[in-house]
């Protein structure tokens, strides 16, 4: 099995020859979907989603209705590729994956809620959870939480809840691009001031480093 961290929410999973692409948005880099056998997108916000990534690859995509509808939009060419599907439902991309939730979380309460579905993928034995921009529960136990660390509708403390809460021995740092690197050392500290006492492993990489 090989993680890849490539752009604030963006995780490629390979594994026995399966490559599936999380979530390439405006803050990746296009090769991010190179050599995808799946890609996967969580909600249509442009830090996940973004038309001309999949332009660059041939892959499936597998996305709720919400994204499915807006890719019609943007890109009626790609559409053809598109499978929708809905929250609690269980799915093979080449690896077993189960979608999660179904919306975004609050970014104020006076601004209407957008849909989101985080993916929970079997890999091996290993279970990775991506919850996209939402803070929910993926429904049983996982081994690899990718836990949003910054955004506009959350603090420090909801990244430490949730990764208390989910309880996967590993997680690694996502949406981690609208904070400077200060702010973000801050965020590190606070996370591993905290999880580590539980026996939970915090990490957070670099664009294009693997998890070790």
């Amino acid at each position: 099995m090989r993680i890849t961290k490539l752009g604030h929410s963006c995780v490629r999973v390979e594994h026995d020859g399966v490559t599936v692409v999380i979530d390439p948005g405006m803050f990746t880099e296009a090769e991010a979907v190179d050599g995808a056998d799946a890609v996967l997108i969580t909600h249509e916000h442009p830090d996940h989603y973004l038309a001309d990534h999949l332009r660059a690859t041939e892959a499936p995509i597998w996305t709720i209705d919400a994204v499915a509808r807006r890719i019609r939009d943007d890109a009626p060419d790609v559409a053809e590729r598109v499978t929708v599907v809905a929250p609690e439902q269980s799915f093979d991309v080449g690896l077993p994956v189960r979608a999660v939730g179904e919306l975004h979380a609050v970014i104020h309460p006076e601004l209407p809620r957008f849909d989101n579905s985080g993916f929970v993928l079997t890999v091996g034995e290993t279970r990775v959870y991506h919850p996209g921009d939402a803070l929910a529960l993926p429904g049983g136990p996982v081994d690899l939480l990718c836990v949003p660390v910054c955004a506009p509708w959350m603090k420090v403390s909801d990244g430490i809840d949730f990764a208390r809460e989910v309880r996967a021995p590993r997680n690694l740092a996502i949406h981690d691009r609208v904070y400077s690197e200060a702010g973000l050392g801050i965020v590190d500290g606070h996370m591993n001031r905290f999880l580590p006492a539980e026996g939970l492993e915090y990490v957070r990489l670099a664009d294009g480093k693997d998890l070790p």
